[in-house]
């Protein structure tokens, strides 16, 4: 049953995810593709491809298990998951904490400006457009690990266009 009560606006979010996350391009999600994204991130950062395997497969075994187990994940399987997240944001917040610890590359429990980059480079497979004070919810340069959770969440359960979080991966067009 497709639920597809995602808005306007949340459906171009998970639109803009999917295709990055989607590496092979073939308009579904497999592990291979969470793979790939894990091998891109650790080339761009220059080490630690087996943390950010672990977090990406994480994440491929989420959306695989909300897909029914299947073997690869549609836009409207994303979609399904982003329309129950308000009700339940523990999941959200457990990915965010995972992608906290794998983007805070120097392990000093803040994401600074050059990481974040570092990431949406990663994740979009080039450069991003994503402006980094928006994010900066203190305006202390950096992000602790409180505010990526509540970027993360807004992104994911949000739909909220003027919110911070809703440009977590760059800006979002309707």
């Amino acid at each position: 049953m497709v639920l597809r009560m995602a808005s306007e606006f949340q459906r171009s979010k998970v639109h803009l995810v999917f295709g990055a996350m989607d590496v092979t391009g073939d308009g579904y999600l497999t592990a291979e593709d969470f793979r790939l994204l894990a091998a891109r991130w650790a080339s761009l950062r220059g080490s630690d491809e087996k943390l950010l395997s672990q977090v990406m497969l994480g994440w491929w075994t989420t959306l695989q298990s909300a897909a029914g187990g299947a073997d690869r994940v549609t836009l409207d399987d994303v979609l399904n998951v982003v329309d129950v997240l308000p009700a339940n944001i523990e999941p959200v917040l457990g990915t965010a904490d995972a992608m906290f610890g794998a983007v805070d590359a120097d392990g000093d429990d803040y994401v600074s400006e050059d990481e974040y980059r570092v990431m949406i480079e990663a994740w979009l497979g080039r450069e991003g457009t994503t402006d980094f004070t928006v994010l900066d919810l203190d305006g202390d340069g950096r992000l602790s690990r409180a505010e990526f959770a509540t970027l993360w969440a807004e992104f994911w359960a949000g739909d909220n266009a003027a919110a911070a979080g809703s440009y977590v991966f760059g800006p979002v067009s309707a």
